[in-house]
């Protein structure tokens, strides 16, 4: 069985990309954090400050008392993903890059001698080098290679910082036996569950459940995939369909009143809006909700007919707001999220709309928008939070540069 993949992770992304712009990060421990306020959390941490105890998920008033000398960073979103794209062209310098698993993962195919294994290692080495020397030695990444995409995510996650592990058929699956069943793509907090109700508590029972048993534990064809990838076997599955457009945003303290809440949200729609006519859908549900400083929740949903329409969707949302808009809560948290998505093609007009000039007016706010910066053109409700809520990195998905530009001038 060949080596057909090889997968890059880079490590400690966001804290790395600070440290290559600024020397003066270097060899600190350094936290990357979405708003400068000892309640929020990090979004990323250089691994001095992992060292010591701090990860993704830390709160900053914690992190402080394990580390007083860490160093807080506000994320710069936009930055990040320039690094991305640097990083991709150097990778595909020396072999292209079929897919980007996320901001700091992508893989690519050996295809040829690239399969074996002294040729992989060296393609390996060649990319590391490309990387320091096209966008800079703090980049650094973790490679591995293996017969099927899974097992090469699975050997970067192997040895880091700045790891390069193989794993050959030979090797298998002894060589998993050593991790956790969290350590393995698709195995979370939900699955771990299910795995141990049935007597599976240990990557090596994993290893050695048959077919049939992984059906049952995964509830379908999954487990069978499952089975398979452990084996290094190629895995083909049915194209994915996109369920959801979505935005939330922790909010500053000076924003964090009913009204500061309810201008965040408005931007937050109209930023989704865009999204989803650049991405050529439609929506036929909105959810919103709050989340409020003593912990209480809210949330309301609507459904409705298909659209992609702004002006629509802010009366929707009005519509849902009223439930909450004479509480006398402290927000910190809100989200707006479109889910029932169509393909654009399918909608059906309305008959007492002109459907034409609405669609002309979103092109036109569009344009306005992708060529002077979002915020350029936008509906009077989220004017009070017009430099609320910039733009934000999930980590499966890359954002474009073109439609989420951030209004704020960002200082590298």
């Amino acid at each position: 069985m060949p080596l057909r993949k090889l997968v890059l992770d880079f490590n400690a992304f966001f804290a790395s990309c600070e440290q290559q712009m600024k020397p003066q990060l270097r060899g600190k421990p350094v936290a990357v954090v979405p708003v400068m306020a000892d309640t929020t959390c990090a979004i990323a941490a250089s691994y001095e400050a992992k060292k010591l105890g701090i990860k993704t998920g830390t709160i900053i008033k914690d992190a402080k008392k394990l580390c007083p000398e860490l160093l807080i960073v506000q994320a710069r979103h936009r930055i990040y993903i320039e690094y991305h794209h640097r990083l991709v062209r150097a990778v595909e310098s020396c072999v292209p890059v079929d897919f980007v698993l996320s901001i700091d993962e992508m893989a690519c195919t050996l295809m040829g001698k690239q399969q074996k294994k002294e040729n992989a290692i060296a393609l390996a080495l060649q990319i590391k080098k490309e990387i320091r020397d096209q966008v800079g030695e703090y980049l650094k990444c973790s490679i591995g290679l293996a017969p099927n995409q899974f097992l090469a995510k699975t050997a970067t996650d192997m040895q880091k910082p700045d790891g390069l592990v193989v794993i050959e058929e030979k090797d298998l699956p002894q060589c998993l036996y050593k991790l956790k069943l969290n350590d393995l793509v698709g195995i979370g907090r939900r699955m771990e569950p299910r795995l141990r109700k049935f007597g599976i508590d240990s990557v090596e029972k994993l290893c050695n459940a048959n077919k049939s048993l992984l059906r049952r534990v995964w509830g379908g064809i999954e487990g069978e995939r499952y089975y398979s990838q452990l084996r290094g076997e190629v895995v083909n599955r049915p194209p994915t369909h996109r369920s959801t457009v979505s935005h939330s945003h922790v909010m500053s303290p000076e924003h964090r009143t009913m009204d500061g809440a309810y201008a965040v949200l408005h931007r937050l729609l109209q930023k989704a809006a865009m999204r989803l006519r650049y991405l050529g859908y439609a929506a036929g549900t909105m959810s919103i909700g709050v989340r409020f400083l003593d912990g209480i929740k809210w949330r309301n949903e609507a459904s409705f007919s298909f659209t992609q329409d702004t002006i629509v969707l802010i009366k929707i949302f009005n519509a849902l707001w009223d439930e909450l808009k004479d509480k006398k809560y402290k927000p910190i948290k809100v989200y707006v999220a479109f889910y029932n998505l169509v393909p654009e093609e399918l909608i059906t007009p309305s008959f007492f709309e002109d459907y034409d000039k609405i669609k002309s007016l979103n092109a036109a706010v569009d344009k306005l928008n992708k060529k002077f910066g979002y915020g350029a053109a936008y509906y009077g409700g989220s004017h009070t939070a017009i430099n609320s809520a910039p733009m934000r990195i999930a980590f499966t998905q890359i954002p474009d540069v073109e439609i989420e530009e951030d209004d704020i001038e960002e200082q590298v």
